[in-house]
């Protein structure tokens, strides 16, 4: 049987942290800290999981310093030290440790080591089928 990172590679200590609203936009819908950090720019779960890493007093510090710069939610405007204080408490206590097959298993871009050895060996496959159809072509004259 499959294990669940499959379905959901991302660690589920951070789901209570990511899934956390930040306040509300000007349009009145709820900014979870997953949807501000993606609109900052940054990759969510690596994020969280550095802040989880830092210990809660350093992690409210960052996570202040990167909610300061969000600008959607105008109540952080004056408030994000407190917002993020509040938020660094849902962090866990303990980062889940990066399994090897996870931290081994996606490249720079995300994508699995595997994708990588499939491509070359498509790469090869169409390689040798050239190789074959025009060798094939020109065999007899």
């Amino acid at each position: 049987m499959a294990g669940t990172g499959i379905l959901n590679p991302h660690p589920p200590e951070f789901e209570r942290f990511l899934y956390a609203s930040v306040g509300e936009d000007r349009n009145g819908s709820v900014v979870t800290v997953l949807s501000a950090l993606a609109r900052l720019g940054l990759e969510p779960w690596n994020e969280t999981a550095e802040l989880a890493a830092l210990g809660r007093e350093a992690a409210g510090a960052r996570l202040g310093l990167l909610l300061s710069r969000f600008r959607d939610v105008p109540v952080l405007g004056d408030h994000h030290r407190s917002v993020a204080r509040e938020l660094s408490l849902l962090l866990p206590e303990d980062p889940p440790p990066r399994s090897p097959a996870r931290a081994g298993a996606a490249g720079a871009s995300g994508h699995p080591a595997t994708s990588v050895a499939i491509w070359a060996l498509l790469a090869i496959l169409l390689i040798l089928g050239q190789m074959l159809f025009f060798g094939a072509s020109g065999a007899g004259e």
